[in-house]
């Protein structure tokens, strides 16, 4: 499996939030960016570049070595995007969406859901009960809610998600 610009940043986005596709979009070309460079090439606080790194770390999409600086003695950082780290990630984040999903689809199947005149509010069962069946927001009547195509678009979606899954484990 290629890892192309946009599988990137799908699973960039996915692990540490769009807002680091710019972080990364430099990260990429170059090894052992200076995390002082980085703020100043995005613009940004060194507070939320760190912050933006930490995130990508916490999902081992970047690495890290640090110099000490002979003049303040301080440690300065240095980055390096893992590309290699993209192709597991996207196979978790997947699995992840898929056994959400899975738990999702019981919960439509086993349970009785009601909503409001307005779309307010979809309820379960015991929760409407505590409502009396009214809508907590607009105080409107709760009715019945027919799930049956939910069930179906989260059944399209498993499947979807079922063959990438596939895909991926003969790429290994």
């Amino acid at each position: 499996m290629k890892i192309t610009s946009k599988i990137i940043e799908e699973v960039v986005t996915e692990a540490a939030g769009p807002d680091v596709l710019p972080l990364v979009k430099i990260l990429r070309t170059k090894n052992n960016v200076s995390e002082f460079k980085l703020a100043t090439q995005l613009k940004k606080e060194i507070n939320l570049t760190r912050n933006m790194l930490y995130r990508l770390y916490d999902h081992s999409l970047v690495s890290f070595s640090r110099k000490k600086d002979k003049k303040k003695g301080w440690y300065i950082y240095y980055w390096t995007f893992n590309q290699k780290r993209v192709k597991d990630l996207i196979k978790e984040i997947k699995k992840r969406k898929f056994e959400k999903l899975t738990e999702r689809l019981a919960r439509e199947k086993n349970g009785q859901f009601y909503i409001c005149a307005n779309n307010c509010m979809r309820l379960d069962f015991e929760q409407s009960h505590d409502f009396h069946f009214k809508c907590p927001e607009c105080g409107s009547l709760l009715n019945v809610e027919d799930n049956a195509a939910k069930i179906k678009e989260i059944q399209k979606e498993l499947v979807t998600l079922e063959k990438e899954l596939k895909t991926l484990a003969r790429a290994k």
